[in-house]
């Protein structure tokens, strides 16, 4: 087996990128559509910080952050 970090698999349909991927300037990519868009001017509303004492009210706290990453839509709904 051989030390290559990078490498073609399954016969080619697959490219495995072991190392670092470096895009320089003027590089493109194709088929990406969307893959790194983000909302643009989103800012998620103010989530107030854990002042939890139990596990239960940590666990409110914690829904509360997952809640405003989904309505911010930088997270799926379940």
């Amino acid at each position: 087996m051989s030390n290559t970090r990078n490498y073609m698999a399954h016969g080619g349909d697959e490219l495995v990128i072991g190392g670092k991927l470096t895009f320089l300037p003027g590089a493109t990519v194709e088929g990406a559509d969307g893959l790194f868009d983000l909302p643009t001017g989103t800012q998620l509303p103010a989530v107030s910080d854990s002042e939890a004492t139990t596990v239960a009210v940590l666990r409110e706290d914690y829904n509360r952050l997952l809640a405003a990453l989904r309505t911010a839509g930088l997270m799926a709904d379940v």
